[in-house]
């Protein structure tokens, strides 16, 4: 059994990840449409180029920055259901290895049987 300490750890970044996660979106969208507007000729006549867009940029990426780390969704990590574990999960029933074994041996869950060969 994991920490409760961890536990509500990682319940407190999903809900800033859930809070956040739509500015994160749109500041990540605006960045590519500078990414795909800045460079433009300055005029038909001559061959120099320009760069626009620059300094919104960077007020883009500090907006980021500003934001909660743990808001990140690469800080958050899949838990067991029933232990809290944190390695070893199968995102298709929520579990770690071991928990999901013995469920499968107890036939506990509908469709998943022990393999033999």
């Amino acid at each position: 059994m994991a920490r409760k300490s961890l536990i509500q750890r990682e319940k407190k970044r999903q809900k800033l990840e859930q809070k956040y996660h739509l500015i994160r979106r749109s500041s990540k969208e605006e960045i590519r449409k500078v990414k795909k507007e800045e460079i433009r000729k300055v005029s038909t006549l001559s061959n120099k180029w320009e760069i626009y867009g620059l300094s919104h940029k960077w007020e883009i990426y500090g907006k980021l920055q500003s934001l909660p780390r743990n808001s990140a969704p690469t800080r958050l990590r899949r838990r067991c259901f029933s232990t809290g574990r944190p390695r070893a999960n199968y995102r298709d029933f929520g579990l770690s290895g071991h928990i999901l074994r013995e469920m499968v041996h107890a036939c506990l869950l509908p469709g998943a049987t022990r393999s033999s060969w």
